[in-house]
């Protein structure tokens, strides 16, 4: 079989990028997703070129995007092996707090994105037997006070386990990702003794390396000194 292939939103920063650099080391052909055109290119160009990585710029919340993403890969590559929906931001804690235009928007992203995600990737990879991953958070395990954004984590979190029981007769995997306090773009300020991209990336992989038989449902990682 050709180099399988990695397709990941969210893919210009962050946890995003730091798997595709991990997915590529791996020998993954990637499939690069996100609004940030610029950064796209520029990641794609730095982890091989058109031959091992292509640039897709997609807005999660219009699906008629992520359709066009999937048939991209699948002109490009051929198959689509690893599906991993990252993309996402995140709220001020508060419910007085944000706008409700930005709240719209965290929302329509954070679970509507991440659905659309799910539709438009599921016939490739039933055609690979493919695995699935989405990113939840440690938010999506507990309520945050104030904090829609946690609210939004929660649906995640339900979403992977929903498609898990709807693909069980697949053999599609499906893995919540739910990291702690990691230093992304997602934050506005440095965040200390935090987890790294790259941490986030390694639990990825790994969830993603299990014989076809093993299913990694859930990975809930946390920094040491992160006590909730």
């Amino acid at each position: 079989m050709a180099d399988p292939v990695f397709l990941i939103t969210g893919a210009s920063t962050g946890i995003g990028a730091a798997t595709a650099r991990h997915a590529a080391a791996d020998g993954y052909r990637l499939v690069l997703a996100a609004r940030s055109t610029d950064k796209l290119e520029s990641l794609a160009a730095e982890l091989g070129g058109s031959e091992r990585a292509i640039a897709v710029t997609c807005d999660v919340t219009d699906f008629g995007q992520q359709e066009h993403m999937v048939q991209a890969a699948l002109h490009d590559f051929g198959r689509v092996d690893v599906v991993f929906a990252n993309a996402g931001f995140g709220a001020k804690r508060g419910f007085l707090e944000e706008t409700p235009e930005h709240w719209r928007d965290m929302v329509l992203t954070n679970v509507l994105g991440a659905a659309y995600t799910i539709r438009a990737t599921i016939p490739a990879l039933k055609e690979s037997v493919g695995h699935l991953l989405l990113t939840s958070s440690v938010a999506g395990r507990r309520a945050l006070s104030g904090s829609l954004y946690s609210a939004s984590k929660h649906a995640v979190t339900a979403m992977a386990e929903a498609a898990r029981q709807d693909l069980n007769d697949t053999g599609i995997r499906v893995t919540s990702i739910e990291p702690g306090m990691t230093d992304t773009p997602f934050f506005d300020d440095p965040v200390s003794n935090a987890l790294e991209p790259d941490d986030i990336a390694r639990a990825v992989m790994f969830a993603v390396s299990q014989p076809a038989h093993v299913d990694v449902n859930e990975i809930l990682i946390r920094p040491v000194s992160q006590p909730t």
